[in-house]
């Protein structure tokens, strides 16, 4: 039997595009390469894929940060093939087929639903959330208030767009002086702790803002527990998911989590696995990690953090695609919870196949019921099925 052929696909167009190729070559190196045939594929940051002829080289090998250009490699695209099938339509005219693909793509355009949707018109079997689970779990202020319906605490918030701000600047600052200083603003819809700031007083609030909506329109602005526990828990499946242990994340030399403690500074910060918490706060953990999973419409996997206040729990957000890193917490957390890093990225190729072949097996079903047409039973001018 051939090789099952699996897509990484990594890089694109957002601000966390190096961090998503040191991501990727984790999880390529960790493919069993008897049993997989990898295509390594990078995104550029204007959007043009290539395929390149090995995995993205790491800081460590090259004194730098990684990035996919247009001299990583040759030119492709994905394209519809035989029986809702995709292919990669190269630069000679070749095509080859894409049994299934990892987007290793954190924020925009590829963590958002954007590239799930791309993937689901060319029938191409993927890892992790839908596209509605994606769009719900990158945009912050929306899976709060989703959160809030499922009966789940949240950290108290105002969710805040430029013109508003431009427009009304008094009056934000009164909504956020009603939240009580300390408060981080960051951009609604990006990860990585990219464009976050802790503003001590009213006269840092507005450089916060500035840098929140340097990346999107619309910005969350947290109220600053403290002193407070950074709290964090995997989950894992499609229908029935299970959460891991819990860990914790300890800045050391930052004064939170920030973007250099996760990714440029080496000791930034330290995960404690399994958490130091009592047994009564874990389970809690894993509870609401479970439902917030299931909240936002999630699945094959999500890191879900939280906030701790003494023995008082708030949900801060999910990610739906987590870094994905060897020292990164959601494979930590797995294998702490005893399933190592290889073993991890098999299950969660499963999970894509598996929740892909359901949806195709509806697919099927509903086409025959109305006669292989549509719902108004009308063939489309090609003699192909129409769009789903």
């Amino acid at each position: 039997m051939r090789k099952r052929r699996v897509a990484v696909l990594f890089g694109g167009r957002s601000a966390e595009h190096e961090i998503s190729c040191i991501s990727a070559r984790s999880v390529i190196d960790a493919l069993d390469p008897d049993v997989n045939e990898v295509i390594p594929i990078g995104i550029t940051r204007d959007g043009r894929w290539h395929i390149l002829p090995a995995p993205p080289a790491l800081p460590s090998e090259t004194g730098r940060m990684p990035e996919v250009t247009e001299t990583s490699g040759p030119a492709a695209e994905l394209v519809e093939g035989r029986d809702l099938a995709g292919e990669l339509a190269l630069a000679d005219g070749s095509r080859a087929p894409i049994d299934v693909a990892f987007p290793v793509l954190h924020g925009p355009f590829g963590e958002d639903g954007a590239m799930q949707g791309l993937l689901e018109l060319a029938g191409v079997p993927y890892v992790g959330a839908g596209v509605l689970g994606s769009a719900l779990g990158m945009d912050k202020a929306i899976q709060k208030i989703l959160f809030a319906a499922a009966g789940l605490p949240v950290v108290p918030n105002e969710v805040v767009y430029e013109p508003e701000w431009r427009e009304d600047t008094e009056g934000v600052t009164a909504r956020v002086e009603a939240l009580g200083y300390p408060v981080f603003t960051k951009p609604a819809t990006l990860g990585s702790s990219v464009g976050i700031t802790k503003v001590h007083d009213p006269a840092e609030l507005g450089a916060g803002m500035e840098e929140a909506f340097r990346y999107g329109r619309k910005a969350v602005v947290e109220r600053g527990i403290q002193p407070i526990r950074e709290i964090e828990c995997a989950v894992l499946g499609n229908d029935d998911p299970v959460a891991s242990v819990a860990g914790e994340i300890l800045p050391e030399g930052h004064e939170f989590y920030d973007y250099a403690a996760k990714y440029l500074d080496e000791h930034g910060a330290r995960l404690v696995i399994p958490a130091e918490i009592k047994g009564e706060v874990q389970e809690r953990v894993q509870r609401m990690a479970v439902a917030a999973f299931r909240a936002v419409d999630c699945a094959g996997m999500a890191r879900v953090d939280f906030f701790l206040h003494e023995d008082r729990l708030w949900l801060n957000e999910i990610n739906t695609i987590p870094g994905f890193t060897s020292i990164s917490m959601y494979p930590k957390l797995w294998e702490a919870s005893g399933l190592p890093y290889p073993k991890l990225v098999e299950r969660l190729l499963e999970l894509g196949l598996e929740r892909h072949a359901g949806e195709r097996a509806r697919d099927s079903g509903v086409r025959e019921l109305h006669g292989g047409a549509g719902a108004s039973g009308a063939a489309s001018s090609t003699g192909e099925p129409p769009d789903r």
